[in-house]
């Protein structure tokens, strides 16, 4: 089905495809790049089919080894993908706009009202909605994981990224050239030469 819905699609129709999903994520995505991964996902995978799972995993894990906020990166690849140069006007446009918006309306208001309960509410109760979606997009990438290397060494891998973000502290972007790396000289197994 979605690779019908991107057969039938006009260059113009994609590019409103990707002001739509991508504004979608600009609006809904707070707490910044954490919180719009799973709606970036749900959106470029489940919704249009711009990408792959697994290209999605590998534009993030290649993403989060470069500077600047992932929704950027992942915004612009998947618009130079579907729609070339205007695709990541487009794409990128449509997700910093509303950000753009909302943080000079909020930002001159805020003195006034941060600290009114409800301003406060709102932050508490968007934290556990994105804690699920993160879970959730955890999962299903761990699920991946497990399929190409098994339990033991996804086990393993998600063991010691643990370790070494939280007790070394190493920074992720190293940590994640690193598991990349790995993966690449990893030896292959005798069935999937």
């Amino acid at each position: 089905m979605k690779e019908e819905h991107k057969k039938e699609r006009t260059k113009g129709q994609t590019l409103i495809d990707l002001f739509i999903g991508f504004l979608r994520v600009g609006f809904f995505g707070f707490g910044g790049g954490p919180s719009s991964i799973p709606l970036m996902y749900k959106e470029a995978v489940d919704k249009y089919g711009w990408t792959t799972s697994e290209e999605f995993g590998d534009i993030l894990a290649i993403g989060n080894t470069l500077p600047g906020p992932i929704g950027v990166k992942v915004g612009g690849y998947i618009g130079y993908k579907q729609g070339g140069i205007l695709g990541v006007i487009t794409a990128v446009g449509a997700e910093v706009i509303p950000v753009a918006i909302i943080m000079i309306i909020v930002l001159t208001s805020l003195a006034s009202i941060r600290d009114q309960a409800w301003v406060q509410g709102i932050t508490y109760a968007v934290v556990p909605v994105v804690a699920v979606m993160l879970g959730s997009l955890t999962w299903q990438f761990t699920s991946k994981a497990e399929d190409a290397l098994g339990w033991p060494i996804t086990i393993g891998l998600i063991v010691f990224s643990a370790i070494m973000l939280e007790v070394v502290g190493i920074h992720p972007a190293i940590l994640i050239a690193s598991l990349i790396l790995f993966a690449l000289l990893k030896p292959q197994k005798k069935g999937s030469e």
